[in-house]
């Protein structure tokens, strides 16, 4: 058994550290990234904290395990943990659509918010648009923390992200929106005929007729009275995720890169770990899921060299047993060089391995079987 020379990451303390706000999990496809955040977040709340798991992966995988029909918008309770300590667990499911329109009606008056859900334009937007779940993730996140300092629903904020390197992007999407809204092409279409743009005049007229040919004169008319009516919002959406950012860089946001012990995982993995570095974000370490171990000390050669013996003979279930142990050992030996490597780049990163134990998870129980695995902190892997 090779030991990978690490700090263990205790991921109890951070748990049970109530200066902790929001625990934030990042991780490509495939890695046991929601698994891993449902099972902290079950964690947390049967060891006494109010927990609400938002899931911006759009899978239905945390849903499943936590024994709820369906999730949404709305944080709905876990009724079935145990709450002897005190705790609770809500889950829920970023709606995009449905988190946008909640901004609009927040913080439109009445009749402009009606004339923006009723605008083509902001369907699209509202849908389709890049970075828009991004940016509608930071809403959603800053609205569960607002609220919990306010009437004290919650202590603690689990956040699943997508699998995908965009999983990130929500750090940047006060930028990408603030860019998209306040762009140049929205302010012309929004004043060509106020301030210094009435010089332009005749230009003007050829720019909106130009625009007109290509989109449609329909089309450019929805463009139009959606920015204009839009345009109160503008400050407020930017300045709400400014807010929102700054609070995961603080004291009180930490994240966890969730990973698994193969070559595209950790390359991932390792990237998400510069890119919060990078970021300055506040690192609590990385999970290793599914690491394959094995009690019998032997090499996958001498297993080979034993089914061999056994070829001639009719003890054929041990030769089957031995060539499955000798190709679990190659297994091994493949991760623990794969780790190796990727330790050799993240050394200072706090880790904990999970060891595989062949089974899904898709209940409570399981869930808390793997809740009480991801605490493992030994150093071996």
């Amino acid at each position: 058994m090779t030991t990978i020379d690490s700090p263990g990451l205790d991921l109890d303390a951070i748990l049970d550290d109530p200066a902790i706000e929001v625990l934030i999990t990042c991780g490509s496809g495939g890695v046991g990234k929601t698994t891993t955040a449902a099972a902290l977040a079950l964690r947390a709340a049967e060891r006494g904290r109010k927990v609400v798991c938002l899931t911006i992966d759009p899978a239905r995988r945390l849903a499943q395990s936590l024994g709820i029909a369906e999730l949404d918008n709305t944080p709905r309770p876990v009724a079935t943990i145990d709450a002897s300590a005190g705790g609770s667990l809500d889950a829920m499911m970023l709606d995009m659509k449905r988190t946008f329109d909640e901004v609009v009606l927040t913080h439109a008056s009445p009749e402009k918010a009606e004339q923006i859900l009723t605008n083509p334009f902001y369907d699209a937007l509202s849908t389709s648009f890049s970075g828009t779940q991004e940016y509608m993730a930071m809403e959603k996140l800053g609205e569960l923390h607002r609220q919990a300092r306010d009437d004290g629903r919650w202590d603690l904020i689990v956040v699943d992200t997508p699998p995908a390197r965009s999983a990130l992007d929500f750090l940047d999407a006060p930028e990408h929106l603030t860019r998209l809204l306040d762009g140049r092409v929205l302010k012309l279409l929004l004043s060509p005929a106020r301030g210094p743009l009435r010089v332009m005049g005749f230009g003007m007229q050829l720019v909106t007729g130009a625009l007109s040919k290509i989109l449609g004169g329909q089309v450019l008319t929805d463009v139009q009275t959606f920015v204009s009516a839009f345009e109160t919002l503008f400050g407020g959406f930017g300045e709400r995720a400014r807010r929102t950012r700054a609070a995961l860089a603080g004291p009180h946001t930490t994240f966890v890169v969730v990973a698994s012990p193969t070559a595209d995982a950790l390359r991932e993995a390792t990237y998400f770990v510069e890119r919060l570095q990078e970021e300055q974000m506040p690192l609590a370490g990385v999970v290793v899921n599914r690491v394959h171990a094995s009690s019998l000390d032997l090499s996958a050669g001498r297993a080979e060299a034993l089914a061999e013996d056994l070829a001639a003979t009719d003890r054929q279930a041990e030769r089957y047993a031995l060539r499955r142990h000798a190709a679990r050992m190659v297994e091994i030996d493949t991760e623990q060089r794969l780790l190796g490597r990727f330790r050799a780049v993240t050394a200072e990163v706090p880790t904990t391995y999970v060891p595989d134990n062949g089974r899904d998870v898709s209940d409570l129980a399981a869930l808390r079987a793997l809740a009480f695995r991801t605490t493992w902190t030994g150093r071996e892997a």
